[in-house]
């Protein structure tokens, strides 16, 4: 199975988009997707307008089935939604034993339900975090053109390495994914050249970048996904990309996990 965590601590780096798109386009390929919102914000249920009758905390807590939490918003792809009782769900999480195993152990009947899942993690170093990088043990981290997204990815990567540490369980931050990427702006060099340094120090793959597009925009006020607006854009020719750099990353993985469970896992 594909499991991936998408996150930086800093905010506003396209890490919403980045999620819901991925999973599209996994779903897209055939991969029956289950994309998981842990932010308190709830982005994915206010981006794409999603009114659930159930949420992420009830699945948690509650222990309610998980059909009965997510809401089906294209062919293959499911949404489990956050919203602000997920404040609420990581206050009692600690109060847990095993707590950075909870996601684990809550999902673990339903897996086999998904080929792959995808989870949008808040910009904060949290027990939300810690939960899903257990549960995922793969980080993609996007990062946009400003520095404070590269502090925020290195954030990110030691995390990973410390919770992975504590809990004894290999965390992996997959790749570097710049995004908002427009090669007009001197910055954008800058940037660039410092998330090359960031690779060569942890030895971390950067995919190639998603380019700005006024697309991206469009989708966030019509509240639908970048497929469903214009299946031709840039910006989802580049996802398109990058999710299959993503699948040869994890192809290893996948035949390892095959070859344990006698599985036949298409990428």
């Amino acid at each position: 199975m594909i499991k991936l965590m998408i996150g930086n601590q800093k905010g506003g780096v396209g890490k919403t988009t980045t999620a819901i798109t991925v999973a599209r386009c996994l779903a897209d390929r055939g991969f029956r997707t289950l994309l998981i919102d842990s932010d308190p914000q709830g982005s994915i249920a206010v981006t794409l307008r999603l009114k659930p009758e159930a949420y992420f905390s009830d699945f948690i807590l509650n222990q309610l089935r998980l059909p009965d939490c997510v809401v089906k918003i294209a062919e293959r792809l499911d949404v489990l939604c956050g919203n602000r009782e997920t404040t609420a769900m990581e206050q009692r999480i600690f109060t847990m034993y095993g707590r950075e195993h909870v996601f684990q152990n809550a999902f673990r009947m339903y897996e086999e339900s998904y080929d792959a899942i995808v989870v949008d993690v808040a910009p904060s170093i949290s027990l939300l975090q810690a939960c899903s990088m257990v549960f995922c043990q793969n980080v993609l981290i996007p990062i946009s053109m400003d520095t404070l997204s590269v502090s925020g990815a290195g954030a990110t990567i030691f995390s990973a390495q410390t919770i992975g540490d504590s809990v004894r369980t290999p965390i992996h931050t997959l790749a570097l994914l710049p995004t908002i990427v427009n090669r007009r702006f001197g910055l954008t060099d800058v940037v660039m050249k410092m998330v090359q340094q960031l690779s060569d120090t942890y030895k971390i793959p950067v995919l190639n970048a998603i380019r700005t597009d006024q697309i991206i925009g469009k989708a966030a006020r019509a509240h639908r996904m970048i497929a469903d607006i214009d299946p031709k854009a840039k910006a989802l020719e580049d996802y398109e990309g990058a999710t299959s750099a993503i699948l040869d990353l994890l192809k290893p993985q996948l035949l390892s996990s095959e070859h344990q469970h006698g599985e036949t896992i298409a990428v």
